[in-house]
């Protein structure tokens, strides 16, 4: 007999879900709490029977686990953007090891060393970027915060312990100015207002921090002396834009800038590699965290100073980049064509003798990948670095045409890793041992890494 919504059960929590949620289970049902930690005992209300298995809510905590700690941020729950924040951080490094074998295992039918996870260098104030909208409290003033889980309410927040405290300075700021100065925020139902969001960018290394305010115009507003203000009290803004986003969608940015300070970009360097960030650059959120997961990439590729690198998915190039000065030619391939720009003008800043001997193209990485094996590049190494729903088995049986020594794949989500390396692994690539990598701590997201060996 299954549970139904509104049933108080008690509970002890077992496991945890890949989504961060705690799994226990009550007369043979699963039942998946948030905010919960293995070795908790619970009352649990259910919320939502989906007969097979069911949601709850922890209804009283009778006994809590040794790994929780307490929240130190009031609006957690409702923002629900820190899944981890009650659990401990050794903890979730293990919880975070145990999601990658299970995937491998579960999904990928594969039985392989799993390393457990290397810890972010910082565990909090470690994002690089934010995107706050923008809208009005209940008493009519101008606010910004977080949309909460799953809805565009925003919950107010005025100290994100993911976001270096200037962004959440820069923010509370803008929201005083923009009622100070009669610049409205968007409303999305009656679609009108102006402000949408306020994005931020620094660099980790160089502390130079871009402001790009998302509107709902084509035309700025009069923003002159509210930026003489800004500027003067944060002098680390090095520059400003007006992003226009005139359609009614989810999408945060447009695709016009104006620039109404500085140079429209800010400088910083990744594993030494020389970069310019705008707003609409792809780029790891954790520096400290992205350059550790690089390196193990390029400990896990073995260069030699002979090899021919192909860098799958390259984004600006950084990744292929980083190894470049191990081995003798590095191709990169990626679809945005911003983004070829800005790696090609990244090898350019590492000096001649790089850029001769670095190639980027603009083109799907699948149709990338054959045209390369039809013409005869044999790269020595294949670096992949895809989005979360991976490889597709296209550009999977173009790398293995190539036959390359070494297959170094970096993913954002284990269960597209496991299934990928399955392929290739029928296809006569030996996988090593596995390294989740955590470049976003409190959340439930891990970065995996994995070498495969020709046969």
């Amino acid at each position: 007999m299954s549970v139904k919504k509104n049933d108080i059960i008690p509970l002890t929590i077992h496991g945890l879900s890949s989504d961060g949620n705690g799994v226990g289970r009550y007369e043979n049902q699963a039942i998946f709490v948030p905010a919960t930690v293995p070795g908790d005992e619970i009352h649990a209300r259910i919320v939502k029977d989906c007969k097979s298995y069911a949601f709850g809510i922890v209804e009283s905590l009778n006994k809590p686990a040794a790994d929780r700690i307490d929240v130190d941020c009031p609006v957690a729950a409702p923002c629900g953007g820190c899944c981890f924040r009650h659990l401990s951080y050794e903890a979730e490094l293990a919880a975070k090891k145990d999601f990658v074998e299970s995937a491998f295992s579960r999904l990928g039918g594969l039985s392989l060393p799993i390393s457990d996870t290397l810890p972010s260098p910082q565990v909090e104030r470690y994002r690089n970027k934010a995107q706050f909208p923008v809208g009005k409290d209940k008493d009519g003033k101008c606010c910004t915060g977080f949309y909460a889980n799953r809805t565009h309410r925003i919950v107010s927040c005025d100290d994100c312990k993911l976001q270096p405290t200037v962004f959440n300075q820069i923010a509370a700021f803008l929201c005083e100015a923009f009622d100070r100065f009669s610049i409205p925020p968007y409303d999305e139902t009656t679609h009108t207002g102006l402000i949408r969001h306020i994005f931020l960018r620094q660099g980790a290394h160089s502390g130079q921090i871009l402001l790009c305010l998302v509107g709902a115009s084509k035309k700025a507003p009069n923003l002159k002396p509210l930026m003489e203000e800004l500027l003067a009290k944060f002098p680390e803004i090095k520059t400003i834009l007006w992003n226009i986003n005139t359609k009614n969608t989810n999408v945060i940015l447009g695709q016009e800038n104006k620039i109404l300070y500085g140079p429209g970009y800010i400088e910083d360097t990744l594993c030494n590699v020389p970069i310019q960030l705008g707003p609409m650059s792809f780029y790891q959120v954790n520096t400290p965290a992205a350059e550790m997961l690089y390196q193990t990439a390029a400990q896990m590729a073995q260069l030699k100073p002979t090899d021919l690198v192909l860098d799958l998915y390259c984004g600006m190039g950084t990744i292929g980049l980083s190894m470049v000065e191990q081995c003798k030619k590095l191709v990169g391939v990626e679809i945005v064509p911003e983004a070829i720009s800005a790696a090609n003008e990244n090898a350019a800043r590492m000096g001649t003798e790089i850029a001769q001997r670095c190639r980027f193209l603009c083109a799907d990485a699948g149709h990338a990948a054959q045209q390369l094996s039809e013409e005869g590049l044999h790269p020595d190494i294949i670096l992949v670095d895809p989005p979360r729903k991976g490889c597709d088995q296209n550009t999977l049986d173009a790398i293995c045409d190539m036959a390359p020594r070494t297959i170094v794949m970096i993913s954002c989500n284990p269960a597209t890793a496991a299934r990928d390396t399955r392929y290739l692994a029928e296809r006569g690539y030996i996988p090593g041992e596995v390294h989740p990598v955590d470049l976003f701590p409190r959340t439930k997201h891990v970065e995996t890494v994995i070498a495969l060996t020709k046969r």
